[in-house]
């Protein structure tokens, strides 16, 4: 019932803006990153008055939905809205309204309504942007053009992306000149920025993707991009090369170590060299003598 009475209460003040005491300033504009923290300040430095009530209100055209309120003379410290009850918080003295790891759907109008002695009404307007990607920069092989009739110089085409952004710029620079950008909107899409360059440039170039308050930049490195024909083919030749050499050589090693074993010999027992055969006969002995006689034959 008291809420319904307070409510009822900054309706009318609302409305009837300038009247019966009502201080309301211009609109402030905020703009944040997703994740960061941000305080919406009432720039006073403390509300005076043991009847003060204090009022934060969201919306993401007309702040018609309740944050949070302080009210001192019933000791009322609550943020009541879903959303913002593990994330935001107010100062007690000065009722500023405090948002931690804010979202990109947090965008949108804050009212403070500040009731005392007198009726104090701040309007914040709240944009938040999302983290930005890196550009990935790749090779258009499919338009990358040769030596032609009208041109004796080989182009090639690059492309520039960014996927799921919104509300973001994106640019191609050579050294600190911008050549040619594109936006999107609010809604989450991808973009897309081709470029055309010589294969031997030697100019720097960058692409970079912004919003107002942040950008990420890939810097173009046109010897590892692009590359023409006769280049690649040059290099695939001299590959091949190196590995037939590095094979080459191997059979060589292999032939050479095979060459040594074939005509080394080993060396052999002296028994199997000296001897190679051995006899030992057993000769009828006389009656008279106990001689036996050993036979060596060598071959």
């Amino acid at each position: 019932m008291i809420l319904a009475l307070v409510l009822l209460r900054f309706w009318l003040l609302w409305h009837l803006g300038g009247v019966f005491g009502v201080e309301t300033e211009e609109m402030k504009t905020l703009s944040v990153m997703e994740g960061d923290s941000v305080t919406l300040h009432t720039d006073v430095s403390d509300i005076q008055g043991d009847n003060a009530v204090i009022e934060w209100m969201f919306g993401a055209e007309h702040p018609d939905i309740v944050i949070g309120e302080i009210n001192r003379a019933a000791n009322i410290n609550t943020v009541h809205d879903e959303r913002f009850r593990d994330r935001g918080q107010m100062d007690i003295k000065t009722g500023s309204l405090r948002i931690t790891n804010i979202r990109t759907t947090d965008s949108g109008l804050y009212k403070l309504d500040i009731s005392g002695h007198t009726v104090v009404v701040k309007t914040f307007r709240v944009t938040v942007y999302a983290l930005l990607p890196v550009p990935v920069i790749i090779r258009n092989s499919s338009q990358c053009s040769s030596s032609s009739e009208s041109s004796s110089v080989s182009k090639c085409v690059l492309e520039c992306s960014a996927v799921n952004v919104s509300r973001v710029t994106l640019s191609w620079y050579k050294g600190n000149s911008l050549l040619s950008n594109i936006s999107a909107s609010d809604l989450s899409i991808s973009l897309s920025l081709p470029l055309e360059v010589e294969y031997q440039d030697k100019n720097t170039y960058s692409c970079v993707v912004n919003n107002p308050i942040s950008n990420q930049t890939t810097h173009l490195d046109i010897t590892q991009l692009c590359q023409s024909a006769e280049q690649t083919s040059w290099q695939i030749v001299t590959l091949i090369f190196g590995l037939i050499s590095v094979v080459l050589f191997i059979g060589v090693i292999c032939l050479s170590n095979g060459f040594s074993e074939g005509s080394y010999k080993h060396p052999q027992r002296p028994q199997e060299t000296d001897l190679q055969q051995l006899q030992v006969m057993d000769l009828e002995q006389p009656q008279n003598s106990t001689q036996t006689m050993i036979i060596y034959t060598k071959v």
